[in-house]
């Protein structure tokens, strides 16, 4: 299925959470932190207020509750307005 966005949304690919070990001790799938980064997928037209400045590619740090998780194709991905995002990386 392909997914494009409306308005000034994008459409990103979390990076995978890191494993964190302990002292030997696998800390859990649940008790993990919510990556903040990830890559860009698709993006909107934008709107009359505000231009599209990312683009597909683009890797982009994002807020800890940002965005709506959406499940396609058994990936997890999540679509937020561009206004949610940071930062880019170069």
């Amino acid at each position: 299925m392909k997914i494009k966005p409306l308005s000034d949304r994008v459409l990103v690919r979390p990076t995978a959470a890191e494993e964190v070990t302990i002292s030997g001790i696998i800390i859990p799938d649940t008790a993990k932190e919510k990556p903040l980064k990830g890559e860009i997928l698709a993006v909107g037209n934008g709107n009359k207020d505000e231009e599209m400045v990312v683009k597909a590619g683009d890797v982009v740090l994002y807020g800890k509750y940002a965005g709506t998780e959406i499940e396609v194709e058994g990936e997890k991905l999540l679509i937020m307005r561009q206004s949610d995002i940071l930062a880019v990386c170069e």
